[in-house]
């Protein structure tokens, strides 16, 4: 099945789980045991929680990417509820939450209250915190926060600064094909081909570095969930733009170098895959400005979307980071 990158952001990759890491990619994903719609700041999100939010371990939250992506992108996390409550949730104004469609809610700020809302609404008193892609950003404005809630952070293919986003994408455009290389070059001229042609060459930019692996079939019966409106096209591009390579949103300037500064390099991990768009040498420099030095772990033959290329890998690494982590709970 031939997926964009926003199609991938909207439904990724719903897959069920087996006991521990196997993981059964041709099943359905287990049930929630609790779903709620819960207030924020803008109107209410969508939360499903698996396991128990009270159990001897700290929860994990997942925040999936975007802006305007939807939680089904994080599904295959759900393979860690065998161990501590695995929390997924929609952003305002994506998959199942509220829609108010107000650009005054699409700030920075907001999405990490929202983060914070969400705790306090499922009286969680403390939790790991994950953030995928655009969900990196608030994982790390969250975690440079440092509130008392936060016992550890993984930053998986975070965006942290748009230049540096923008400086990785040009490095990979110019190892592609020369005849790739043309055609993105002359769809952002002003008399661009065909959109279709476009898409072709865009295309094969994400197979090598956004998504390796095909959604498997239970992925489209995660989008067609009741009540999900999937990925929200206008906050995509009013934050970010129309173009991968190109930022023109309220993202164009961002800049998180500086609070890596703020973070705890003991309770901070970045993720990355072998072939991310966040490409493993920036997020290493990203890691060495962390106080005391961040960890980072590079998931073998993923690109950018780790959990959906390489499940297995993946959770074994969150697995492992988790249980090191969980001691400052107990």
């Amino acid at each position: 099945m031939r997926l964009s990158r926003r199609a991938l952001l909207t439904a990724g990759a719903a897959t069920a789980f087996l006991p521990r890491l196997a993981v059964a990619r041709t099943a359905r994903y287990p049930a929630p045991t609790r779903e709620a719609m819960l207030p924020v700041p803008g109107g209410r999100v969508y939360v499903r929680v698996n396991g128990d939010l009270n159990g001897p371990r700290a929860p994990l939250v997942m925040i999936h990417g975007g802006p305007g992506g939807t939680h089904v992108g994080m599904i295959d996390a759900l393979a860690l509820a065998d161990e501590r409550a695995v929390i997924l949730y929609d952003q305002l104004d994506s998959g199942r939450s509220d829609w108010p469609q107000d650009p005054a809610n699409w700030r920075v700020a907001r999405f990490v209250d929202e983060l914070e809302a969400i705790r306090r609404g499922l009286n969680v008193p403390q939790w790991h915190v994950c953030g995928i892609s655009w969900g990196g950003t608030i994982a790390l404005e969250y975690a440079a926060r440092r509130p008392a809630a936060l016992v550890s952070s993984v930053l998986g293919g975070p965006l942290i600064a748009t230049k540096a986003w923008l400086a990785d994408a040009a490095t990979l455009r110019a190892a592609l094909p020369p005849a790739t290389r043309d055609t993105l070059r002359a769809c952002e001229s002003a008399t661009p081909p065909a959109p279709t042609v476009c898409d072709d060459a865009t295309e094969v930019f994400y197979r090598h570095y956004n998504r390796r692996e095909d959604a498997p079939p239970a992925m489209r019966e995660a989008a067609r969930a009741p009540g999900n409106r999937g990925f929200n096209q206008r906050l995509y591009e009013t934050m970010w733009g129309k173009s991968e390579f190109v930022a023109t949103g309220t993202l164009r300037d961002y800049d998180g170098l500086p609070l890596l500064a703020r973070l705890d390099g003991r309770r901070t991990l970045f993720m990355v895959g072998q072939y991310d768009e966040a490409r493993p040498a920036t997020v290493l420099d990203f890691a060495a400005r962390v106080p005391g030095g961040a960890e980072v772990a590079v998931i073998p033959g993923a690109a950018h979307g780790t959990l959906s290329d390489r499940p297995v890998e993946t959770i074994g690494v969150l697995r492992g980071w988790l249980a090191r982590h969980d001691t400052r709970t107990l």
